[in-house]
């Protein structure tokens, strides 16, 4: 059974999302119910964003978290500063986190139009940057930011992007569909490419602008990810992030990997709108799995079908992810 960790950013990239906003209370109050979950990493925030961040690095700490690794997220040095007088770098280590995730650039055409530094500048970032996390003693994830897009644009450039990071010492390395307009198959072709070149453990993080985001993170699993990174209920930037309330149950339900303790998948529901109301948002009734129409069912051919065996109607079974059946009654319920 293939184990597949969970890295929950639902309190920094899932706050990136327009009308997201978290009290400290708030963070503090998921940061405790995705331990309950059994999450595997929780990525606190942008540790030099605001002083809110410090101080939930801060409190964290204080919660006596059992199954949880928290994680301080930042950006590799900036071009022409060594790491040690990098003010985002030492804020990762100010967090005082056991792991730090550092980002970095792997497309040619953000090195060159965004950064405006020779690409052999931007592999000493990444390296730098790295190794200087590892010689702090933290555990180091690398994201290597529009990989997927420099992949496609300049695959020889992206893959020394993931090499730089592998030889400076990262234990993992997350690719990421920054842009979210990836498709599958190319997602686990690159993925591949990366596994071959690499060695190292691959993680994937997509955002959901092509409305692909679970397709790509399974593609990614498929070819190779042992890590999945999302947030709850898909909240992120733009047209959000993966969704761990699906990733999960598909992971588990479907190709029976390891994800979280058995036991507590049925509490997924719950934690999806624990989250909603602490974020203000209105659920989302369609949603997969945890939605409130999940397991509705209004067409009197489905109601009689599923009233004499559930199956033939629903893929998995409700109380499996906390949510329950509904039978709606209307002009199209027949007897």
């Amino acid at each position: 059974m293939t184990k597949i960790l969970v890295f929950d950013t639902t309190l920094r990239d899932g706050a990136q999302g327009a009308g997201v906003s978290f009290s400290l209370e708030d963070k503090l109050a998921i940061a405790r119910k995705l331990d309950e979950m059994g999450f595997d990493y929780l990525e606190g925030g942008y540790a030099v964003s605001n002083p809110k961040e410090m101080e939930f690095f801060r409190e964290v700490g204080k919660l006596g978290l059992r199954n949880i690794k928290v994680v301080s997220f930042g950006n590799t040095r900036r071009a022409g500063k060594k790491p040690e007088e990098d003010a985002s770098l030492r804020s990762m280590l100010d967090a005082e986190t056991p792991v730090a995730c550092v980002v970095g650039k792997a497309w040619d055409l953000h090195v060159e139009v965004v950064f405006k530094v020779p690409l052999e500048e931007n592999l000493a970032m990444i390296s730098d940057s790295v190794r200087f996390l590892k010689d702090q003693g933290r555990e180091v994830i690398f994201d290597a930011e529009h990989y997927f897009d420099g992949y496609r644009a300049n695959p020889d450039y992206a893959l020394r992007c993931l090499e730089a990071a592998r030889d400076a010492g990262a234990d993992l390395i997350c690719l990421c569909d920054t842009n979210g307009g990836a498709l599958p198959g190319p997602v686990k072709e690159a993925t591949l490419a990366a596994a071959e070149k690499t060695g190292v453990p691959l993680g994937i993080h997509v955002h959901n602008d092509g409305d692909m985001a679970t397709a790509n993170t399974v593609a990614a699993v498929d070819a190779g990810a042992v890590m999945i990174q999302g947030t709850v209920n898909g909240l992120g930037e733009r047209c959000g992030n993966a969704d761990l309330c699906v990733l999960v149950p598909t992971l588990m339900l479907k190709m029976g990997c390891e994800v979280i303790p058995k036991e507590r998948l049925s509490h997924l529901t719950e934690l999806s709108r624990y989250v909603y109301e602490l974020a203000n948002i209105i659920p989302r009734e369609a949603q997969p799995y945890v939605g409130i129409n999940a397991f509705a069912h209004k067409g009197g051919l489905h109601v009689d079908a599923v009233r004499k065996m559930e199956k033939t109607y629903e893929h998995v079974t409700p109380e499996s992810v906390g949510n329950a059946r509904r039978i709606l009654i209307s002009e199209l319920s027949g007897r």
